[in-house]
Formats: C-alpha cells, sequence, structure tokens
C-alpha cells in the first residue's frame, strides 16, 4: 500500500513542480516584455523632447547611439571604461572585504556597536563629496584617489545592511546553537552568515550606486581620463551627444553589474526567492 501511494504521488508533485516552473517562466517573459516596453517608451520621449530644445543643451537618441558607435570606433570609450573600471573594481572589492565582517561584528558583539556603530552611521550619512580635495592631498590625482573614493562611498552601505540583517536574525536560531555548546565563531560561520546572505547582497547592490557616484566624483576633480573625464570634456565643448553616451555607459554597467549580484544571490541563497515577499 506504502509503495502505491508513494507511486500516485511522484506524478501530482511532478505536475506541480511543472506547473510552478511553467508560471515562472511566463512571468519571466511578461517582465522581459514589459521592460522592453519601457525602455522603448523612454526613447521616444526622449527623442521627441530632444528635438524640441537647442542641440548643444541635449542630443536625441538616435544621436547618442551615432556617437556611441564614434567612441567605440576611435577606440576613446574603450580606454575610458578600462581606466574607470580598474579603480572602481579594486576599491569596490576593498568595500567588501572591510564592510562585511565590520557589519557582522556591529551586529553581532554589543560592544563593537557601542565603539564604533556610530562612527559607520556617521560616515554613512557624511557627504562624500565634501572629503575629495582631502582624498586628493593625501591619495594625489591618479589610480589610488578613485579606488580610495569608491571604497569610501560604498564601505559604509554595505557595513549597515550587513549590521541590519545579524540583527534580524531569529534569536531562536542562536539560543539553539548556544544549547548545543557551539562557540562564537561556530554560530557566526553556521548560523549567522548563511541566514545574513541577503542583507549582504543588498548592500552589494546599493553599493553599485554608491561606487559609480564616487568614481564619476574622483573623475570630475581630477579630469585624468576614465569616463568621468570623457563627461567633464564634452560639457566644456558643448557635445552633449559624447556626455549622454558616457553617461548610458555608466548606467549600462550598473544596471547589469546589480543584476549580476543578484544572480550570485540566487547561487548562494536560494531559498531566499522561495520565502520572501514581492510582487506576482
Amino acid at each position: 500500500m506504502t509503495a502505491l501511494a508513494d507511486s500516485a504521488a511522484a506524478p501530482v508533485e511532478d505536475e506541480s513542480a511543472l506547473s510552478r516552473r511553467v508560471r515562472a517562466q511566463r512571468r519571466t517573459g511578461r517582465d522581459r516584455l514589459i521592460t522592453a516596453a519601457g525602455v522603448v517608451v523612454l526613447l521616444v520621449i526622449w527623442e521627441v523632447a530632444a528635438r524640441q530644445v537647442d542641440p548643444i543643451l541635449a542630443a536625441p537618441p538616435s544621436a547618442v547611439f551615432t556617437a556611441l558607435l564614434g567612441m567605440i570606433a576611435d577606440g576613446s570609450l574603450p580606454v575610458a571604461v578600462w581606466e574607470s573600471a580598474q579603480p572602481f573594481l579594486v576599491g569596490y572589492v576593498l568595500a567588501i572585504v572591510v564592510g562585511v565582517p565590520v557589519g557582522l561584528l556591529i551586529g553581532r558583539f554589543r560592544v563593537v556597536e557601542a565603539a564604533i556603530g556610530w562612527l559607520v552611521i556617521a560616515g554613512y550619512a557624511m557627504p562624500m563629496i565634501a572629503l575629495t580635495p582631502v582624498f586628493m592631498l593625501w591619495f594625489g590625482l591618479g589610480f589610488a584617489v578613485k579606488a580610495a573614493m569608491v571604497m569610501t562611498m560604498t564601505v559604509f552601505a554595505i557595513s549597515i545592511n550587513t549590521w541590519n540583517g545579524v540583527q534580524n536574525v531569529p534569536r531562536s536560531l542562536i539560543e539553539v546553537g548556544t544549547a548545543f555548546c557551539a562557540s562564537q565563531p561556530r554560530i557566526l560561520t553556521q548560523i549567522v552568515i548563511p541566514s545574513v546572505i541577503p542583507s549582504i547582497m543588498t548592500g552589494l547592490r546599493i553599493g553599485i550606486g554608491k561606487a559609480v557616484v564616487g568614481i564619476v566624483i574622483a573623475e570630475f576633480f581630477t579630469a585624468i581620463g576614465g569616463v568621468g573625464g570623457v563627461i567633464v570634456d564634452a560639457g566644456h565643448s558643448f557635445q552633449p551627444d559624447r556626455m549622454f553616451a558616457a553617461v548610458v555607459v555608466l548606467m549600462l554597467a550598473a544596471v547589469a553589474l546589480t543584476g549580476l549580484i543578484g544572480l550570485v544571490e540566487r547561487r548562494l541563497a536560494p531559498w531566499n526567492r522561495s520565502i520572501a515577499g514581492g510582487a506576482h
């Protein structure tokens, strides 16, 4: 009887899993269609509006696309992207290496929270653009100041989100680990960190935007190479098509990196999507 029941239940489970996959594929296709439609509508509005103003003030998407192709063909854009990408990646990785452990320690230990928690909050609230001249004195005008700006702009967002995630770990899980005489390092690595992965990934996604702002601010002030330098030069020479082309590249890079972090989150915490709330 048990074997018959198991064989009867298996097709039902298979059909349920198949129906979930079908619904997920339909939602994905619908979402992509809505996204594409939104992009088309935005481009049409932009094209129409830009043609109504002075060409010195704005450029339509058709002119921006032409300028983008020209900058790729003459090699100026790839060189600028590479010059920005190197300090961006170094600063972002340093922010992760520093921000995640700091957030874990602040959230896990009240002594650490009392000691430096206020500093993290103050650093996140501080307008970092005010520190740019100081950073230029400390690190010069090259690679180091860009990486330092990216790291400083990003680390506090990562720390605060990690800190918040640790504080939201169910107390019952910690108590179970304590009841089984688990050490604090073991509780941290086997209970706290797996529970905090979604919060860490949220901090990394927020950090992408902060890091892009940091690299652009640094290049605005130094005006030495990079995508920010292209924007400054295009603005000074009244070339809005080149300026908007560089801005579009920054936006696309930020969207791509954010999507990559979402993919990593699905790999590291596949359970989070199934238990988290959200629009359907």
